[in-house]
């Protein structure tokens, strides 16, 4: 296939977008056909695991946030967003031809995207505060990746079984509560939908099946129910649009399989919007509504006078008809905007540029959770923001008709503390709904809390307190007093900690020991003394009971006597008169001394990658990436813990490691020959070579080559990736 015949296939996948484009005289045609021009020329050579064509990814983003109304920085960075990360292009390249405004959104998707969110739970949570700093600078770098990660989940099918559960589950997890967040239903429901279809394909298609069965009957139901509304509004209220919708798939999931209800069960099924010109006119419709079906007790919501945090407004009510119970919303056209397009409703209506206070308002709830994240303890985040993004919420009154939101499963501690930090450090009691009530009770939606404080300086929460709050704000702010207030009963407190643990774990030092010991520990925590160290402790910024396993496993290897009997110094094959810890085949191992090194065949470790050791009879030592399938994730709780010993690459030492790749390619003359001859002008050597096709006009290539180290392979894999028709490249010693 010719440039010029590829050329003619990008364009026509973007032309119908751009026909949209320039009829809205909104958006610079011209600017984001350059941009279009740029992306094509950075992705030409690049193929999607699926073969189709790369630019056809950024084309779709684009597309995603033209149809929710972006503006026009958004769409052109949209466009741009993979430049920087996978081509030879550079942000300096972008700010030149389109402005700080893209460059800043361009840059600030590529940094979202540099770390996976799928590794260890704390470089998780690492991610989830960059996309909320990101929400924080600009919101659009969010919207860009929540389009990004869309369109991903729709191309799902093409991933290994493995990676569609993975990213399933963040995407359940992480960008479809942000998404709910930021008010973006189409965009919420499609990722929750998607999601479910990968993680439990066989109750999607319960659900799916469950809902074509009742479609004709629902259709038909719904029509009745439209036309009867429309002959009773009409004549008194002017301008009356009347929708109906079937909930999404993941809705039903959620009531059906995780909260135990049948579909009968389900009220919300089937809903009725009704769309009026004001907020006068939604009171009105509601009061004809009763009138007309029989409303059922308890299943009115007012979201107008109570908005949810992400904006949305309208008035929900469940009637009965027939036998069969729906809901119906009323709202204006301004809410409906609002609860359709959320955040993006401001660029959709343009409001962007004179709603800019309006806008910073709607998103106080982003600088809420990066103050109140407590980043010594950066693991606990992943935990406290999950909850925060959680989408069941209670609504909830103070005496004075003010109301808060709070995540379900609150308690009245939460409630204090949303009020103020001064609030919830003089807490005594509280009394909800008239009654005083345990401060762990859980509060629901509607309840009126009158929280009593004491004027006494210095009382203080409780420590317990701790284990009770649901919210990472109070969490915070009870952290933040014990460490202002209480520094000398942390010490206390988390020396004790220290003292249990350390007994509990059968670890014994002598008292000179134990100093050089706990230094070491807290100095490894960035804290100057011991005594810092035991206040973190005392006032939770640092869990003990994380920091044990990698404690116990130092004093195992520096303090405690030798191990047990049968691991005697004969099963490794030792040479005499060696220095301590000296290097054996490029590898350090601690506590040893020179010995038989075998690199474990299951994983192929390669210099730079973290490592550890295994110590076999009669065989010396096997070293194992330190995530290899076949090393425990806890030492301690292993059969045999004591055979494993802790190892690492000596910098000074250059060896020669083999590592499997596998390359996908179009399947085109000479793909391989052109693999090869790279290779060889990079003078690598290949110890073995596969190739075949694997259908669809794609081929497979792999090989096992000689490297020194990580960053060489790396180094390979980019090089290997501008061959023209290389389109993925994976390493299968992993």
């Amino acid at each position: 296939m010719t440039n010029d015949t590829l050329k003619t296939e990008y364009d026509d996948h973007f032309d119908e977008f751009f026909e949209e484009v320039k009829k809205n005289s909104y958006y610079d045609a011209d600017k984001i056909k350059k941009a279009y021009d740029i992306a094509y020329n950075a992705h030409k050579d690049q193929r999607r695991r699926s073969g189709e064509p790369y630019i056809m990814h950024p084309v779709a983003v684009a597309k995603i946030l033209f149809d929710i109304g972006m503006d026009n920085e958004c769409i052109i960075a949209a466009l741009l967003h993979d430049v920087v990360e996978d081509t030879d292009s550079t942000l300096d390249d972008i700010r030149a031809e389109f402005g700080d405004e893209v460059a800043l959104l361009v840059d600030g998707v590529t940094k979202l995207t540099q770390v996976s969110l799928t590794t260890k739970e704390e470089q998780q949570a690492e991610n989830i505060r960059k996309m909320f700093i990101a929400m924080n600078q600009d919101v659009r770098v969010v919207i860009i990746k929540l389009a990004d990660r869309l369109h991903n989940m729709r191309t799902l099918q093409h991933m290994p079984p493995h990676k569609q559960r993975e990213k399933s589950l963040e995407t359940l997890e992480i960008y479809a509560p942000i998404a709910h967040r930021l008010g973006i239903r189409a965009f919420k429901e499609e990722l929750e939908d998607l999601a479910v279809f990968y993680l439990d394909p066989v109750a999607y298609k319960e659900i799916e099946s469950s809902i074509a069965l009742k479609r004709a009957e629902g259709e038909e139901f719904l029509a009745d129910i439209k036309q009867q509304l429309n002959d009773k509004l009409s004549p008194i209220i002017n301008n009356v649009r009347i929708t109906s919708r079937v909930k999404s798939v993941h809705g039903i999931f959620r009531k059906v399989y995780i909260r135990g209800k049948t579909l009968g069960e389900i009220y919300d099924i089937y809903a009725v919007r009704i769309i009026v010109d004001t907020m006068i006119d939604c009171y009105n419709a509601l009061g004809i509504v009763h009138d007309m079906f029989t409303p059922l007790p308890g299943r009115f919501k007012d979201y107008i006078s109570t908005p949810k945090p992400n904006m949305y407004q309208s008035l929900h009510t469940t009637v009965l008809y027939k036998g069969v119970p729906f809901e119906i919303q009323i709202r204006t056209l301004d809410m409906h905007k609002t609860a359709e397009f959320g955040i993006a409703a401001h660029w959709k209506y343009k409001l962007g540029k004179g709603g800019k206070d309006s806008l910073d308002e709607k998103l106080k709830w982003i600088n809420s959770v990066l103050e109140n994240e407590n980043s010594e303890d950066a693991s606990d985040i992943i935990t406290t923001i999950k909850g925060d993004l959680s989408i069941d919420e209670v609504y909830v009154f103070t005496p004075k008709g003010d109301v808060k939101c709070l995540p379900k499963g609150a308690t009245v501690i939460d409630f204090a503390y949303a009020i103020h930090s001064a609030v919830g450090n003089r807490m005594t009691g509280a009394k909800v709904d008239g009654r005083i009530v345990p401060l762990d009770t859980t509060l629901k939606t509607g309840q009126i809390v009158d929280i009593i404080t004491s004027n006494q300086q210095g009382k203080g929460p409780s420590r317990d307190w701790l284990k009770i709050v649901k919210t990472s704000e109070a969490r915070s702010k009870i952290r933040s007093w014990f460490k202002k207030e209480r520094r000398e009963e942390n010490i206390v407190e988390g020396r004790a900690a220290v003292e249990h643990e350390f007994r509990k774990n059968y670890i014994r030092l002598k008292e000179d020991e134990l100093k050089d010991f706990l230094q070491k520990i807290a100095e490894r925590q960035h804290l100057n003394t011991i005594d810092d160290f035991f206040a973190a402790i005392g006032y939770g910024g640092i869990q003990l009971t994380r920091l044990i396993p990698g404690i116990k496993d130092e004093y195992n290897r520096n303090y405690k006597e030798a191990v047990k009997e049968e691991v005697k110094s004969t099963d490794l094959e030792v040479s005499a008169n060696t220095e301590s810890n000296k290097s054996s085949g490029g590898v350090i191992v601690e506590g040893i001394d020179n010995c038989l090194i075998n690199m474990g065949k299951c994983c192929n470790p390669l210099p730079g990658e973290p490592i550890i050791g295994f110590i076999t009879r009669g065989h010396g030592l096997t070293i194992h990436r330190r995530d290899c399938k076949n090393v425990p994730q806890d030492i301690e709780s292993a059969s045999e813990p004591e055979r494993w010993v802790m190892a690492h690459w000596d910098k000074d030492i250059k060896v020669e490691a083999r590592s499997s790749i596998s390359v996908w390619a179009i399947n085109r003359d000479g793909v391989v020959l052109d693999i090869t001859t790279a290779l060889a002008g990079a003078h690598v050597k290949i110890h073995s070579i596969n190739a075949r096709e694997l259908g669809d006009g794609n081929c497979i290539t792999t090989m096992t080559i000689a490297v020194n180290g990580k960053e060489h392979l790396e180094s390979i894999i980019k090089m290997l990736n501008k061959i023209q028709g290389v389109y993925l490249i994976e390493r299968t010693d992993l």
